[in-house]
């Protein structure tokens, strides 16, 4: 396993107050925080904390998994190696045993110390039905705590891919709290009083904020040379765009983490406020937005018709029109740009689809779509009207723009294709049942291997509620036996990794179950009034994450903030 050593010299690296700050009060409203002091954020959330539960995905309040909780490794995406965290060193005696040593000296927010039972005990909770990695005990056998700062992982079935997902994307609970706990206070309880190892503590919150302080005895102060000058770290849910953009202007706020309409004119006038690219597109890529269709409706089913839709967009439009340039076209094969070791160029120049509406209407005319009535839309081969909606959320207003372009470039071509915007709620309960035609969604980010991609797209058995992954229903035996294969794979070997993924992509481009569209930005625009030396392409800043996105602090965030 390749490990990265944290330099010392990060710390000098890292966001810094400017000298010029005032002690002046809480300018960002509510609270009375020195501003020199406090770092305010905003673009994470949707409502009021409620939750602190690192289990309950998707539903805790930002910062409870990264800044509270911390995993056994965090991954440096640039570099594509593991940074050691609450693991000191980690080594594999044989291919299924996996042998990890944490820390010394790190202690909980209670003062109990940090040992191998704490380790055990969070893996064990996957065993829960709940649990939100339960999958884990698909091929870990046993873990063990060989003494008190020494755990061993044996596994039924070697997956170093999958499971150093695992490790660096979960965060360790402590033993002396959570095994007491009843299995409902486990999946579904708040945990209002979080205790961590983290940086921060729970501070306060309302139902339009959440403030944590500064731990002055977090343990990677001294092991690892990391400050953190923010004593206060105060996140304001959004309001709306106008609201954050206005906050920005003011410098009420430091951090945006929103896709703001309208933010590359404001960079582009107002030197104060940056971001990591100072031209288009001036954030790095998150994640990729998909065309996701209903495999189980007609004609969705057909790989042919999906061809031809893919054929048919114009990602041009959407990337120059509701982005304006905010973002950058899919590869076909979706692969964000750090995983381009794992694409296949030759494949994808052979098979990858491009923008043509005269292609996508060739196609279409081979496989038997004709307009047989007249009416500018085609009927299927056996004559029935075809008539799909595109659904995304109310109030998502770049998705909701290039919906309306999906669907007019598909009416071009003749697919009668109408966007819908349906409550974020009610979409999501759809697309969980399968009760929908097409969708744009997200959902799986960058991470430590394109493993994760695979299983977002491939993941069998397909069940009656798909609530993370294959929402379009796909089920190709051999393209999921591929994906477990990858699994497998030693997570230094990408060559290996790279000749399963090739195959994955010859399935994937011929069988299109999936369009890929564009790459979501990472979505960070900051102010330099009071803190300065954000990530940025230039020499000498930081290249980690300016986010406070949950998944985003174990990919390198919580150094920038150091």
């Amino acid at each position: 396993m390749r490990i990265l050593r944290l330099p010392a010299a990060l710390a000098a690296l890292a966001i810094a107050a400017t000298a010029c700050s005032s002690d002046g009060g809480d300018s960002g409203g509510g609270g009375e925080y020195p501003r020199n002091e406090t770092l305010y954020t905003t673009g994470t959330a949707w409502g009021p904390p409620t939750s602190w539960n690192p289990m309950m995905r998707g539903q805790y309040t930002v910062g409870t998994i990264g800044l509270v909780y911390e995993p056994l490794f965090l991954f440096d995406g640039e570099t594509g190696e593991y940074v050691h965290w609450l693991a000191e060193s980690d080594e594999w005696p044989s291919e299924n045993v996996h042998e990890i040593t944490l820390r010394e000296g790190v202690t909980w927010t209670d003062g109990e110390p940090l040992v191998a039972d704490d380790v055990v005990t969070t893996l064990e909770l996957g065993k829960l039905d709940g649990s939100p990695y339960s999958n884990v005990w698909n091929y870990v056998e046993s873990v063990e705590a060989t003494d008190e700062r020494t755990v061993t992982v044996t596994f039924s079935e070697n997956r170093p891919q999958e499971w150093m997902n695992w490790a660096y994307a979960n965060p360790i609970v402590p033993d002396h709290i959570w095994s007491e706990l009843s299995e409902t206070d486990v999946t579904d309880g708040p945990n209002e009083n979080p205790v961590g190892t983290g940086s921060y503590v729970y501070e306060s919150h309302t139902d339009d904020r959440m403030v944590w302080e500064r731990n002055d005895d977090w343990w990677a102060t001294e092991a690892l040379d990391l400050d953190m000058d923010a004593r206060y770290i105060v996140d304001i849910v959004n309001a709306s765009n106008e609201v954050t953009m206005g906050m920005l202007n003011q410098n009420e706020v430091d951090l945006s983490n929103n896709f703001l309409p309208g933010i590359d004119q404001v960079l582009n006038s107002n030197e104060n406020i940056t971001s990591f690219y100072d031209g288009p597109p001036y954030m790095k890529s998150a994640n990729t937005a998909w065309l996701v269709p209903n495999l189980t409706r007609e004609p969705l089913d057909d790989p042919d018709f999906r061809q031809a839709l893919a054929h048919a967009i114009d990602l041009e439009q959407i990337v120059e029109g509701p982005y304006a340039n905010l973002v950058q076209p899919a590869s076909p094969t979706g692969l964000l740009p750090e995983w381009d070791d794992y694409i296949d160029h030759e494949l994808v120049e052979d098979k990858g689809f491009t923008y043509s509406a005269s292609e996508a209407v060739a196609i279409l005319e081979e496989a038997g779509y004709l307009d047989e009535d007249g009416d500018g839309y085609v009927e299927t081969p056996d004559g029935e009207p075809i008539s799909l909606t595109l659904e995304v959320p109310s109030g998502w207003t770049d998705w909701m723009e290039a919906a309306r372009l999906i669907a007019t470039n598909a009416q071009d071509v003749g697919i009668n294709i109408e966007a819908q915007f349906p409550d974020f709620d009610l979409l999501v309960d759809n697309r969980n049942a399968g009760e929908f035609d097409l969708i744009i969604n997200n959902e799986r980010q960058l991470s430590n291997t394109p493993w994760t991609y695979y299983d977002y797209l491939f993941q069998l058995p397909v069940q009656e509620q798909q609530s993370t992954v294959n929402f379009h229903r796909y089920e190709n035996e051999e393209a999921w036996a591929l994906t477990e294969q990858l699994a497998a794979v030693p997570v230094d070997d990408v060559e290996g990794a790279a000749e399963i993924t090739s195959q994955l992509q010859e399935i994937q481009l011929t069988d299109l179950p999936a369009i890929p569209l564009w790459y979501n930005g990472l979505w960070a625009q900051s102010t330099n009034e009071y803190w300065t030396n954000w990530p940025s392409e230039h020499e000498g800043t930081p290249n980690s994450p300016a986010t406070l996105w949950n998944g985003w602090f174990e990919l390198g965030a919580i150094t920038t903030l150091a």
